[in-house]
């Protein structure tokens, strides 16, 4: 059976088709990994975040409306909500309170400095980022919230999402910044 159609495929997903759900799963679970690696801290995690992602979307199929949006973007939101349903169960979010959090929170000015950057030294320097930096950096950045959801996603302040994004960042330019120096002669 070949499934070119994603709309066709979730239907005989639907169905209990398990050479469906295969292709299915086989189709997107490079996408869906390469978001767990997002937000993992090493590959194990991912793997294992890919592992939960799959079950929910599977369990939560039945519920993907074909009229509302792309199956790729609905399945893309259900990996990033079982990542951080993941990190809520497997690791405490520490570094999302501390106390220079109430700081006035200002924006960063030297944005370029990310362009230089390839996609694999991104991913590698945004997984050494502590938990918390990386939950809101991912979420901001790469996929779109606003600080206002990403607070109530990680139940935190605004105020605490904007200063982690901005250290975040920091942390990402110092990093940048030294293996930069370190390929120039």
């Amino acid at each position: 059976m070949s499934f070119t159609d994603d709309n066709r495929l979730i239907e005989a997903c639907l169905r209990f088709d398990r050479k469906a759900q295969k292709a299915l799963y086989e189709k997107y679970k490079k996408t869906w990994f390469l978001c767990c690696l997002r937000y993992a801290a090493n590959k194990a995690e991912a793997e294992d975040m890919l592992q939960d992602a799959a079950m929910a979307i599977f369990s939560d199929l039945a519920t993907y409306d074909a009229r509302r949006g792309a199956f790729s973007t609905w399945s893309h939101r259900v990996v990033v909500h079982a990542a951080l349903r993941y990190i809520r169960k497997w690791r405490p979010i520490d570094s999302l309170t501390d106390p220079e959090s109430s700081a006035l929170f200002q924006e960063d000015e030297s944005e370029s400095v990310y362009e230089k950057m390839g996609a694999k030294e991104l991913l590698d320097m945004v997984q050494n980022l502590p938990t918390g930096y990386r939950l809101v950096f991912n979420l901001y950045v790469l996929e779109g919230f606003k600080h206002a959801e990403i607070a109530e996603k990680l139940n935190i302040s605004v105020n605490t999402s904007k200063t982690q994004l901005l250290k975040a960042k920091r942390m990402l330019r110092k990093k940048l910044e030294a293996l930069l120096q370190k390929d120039c002669p």
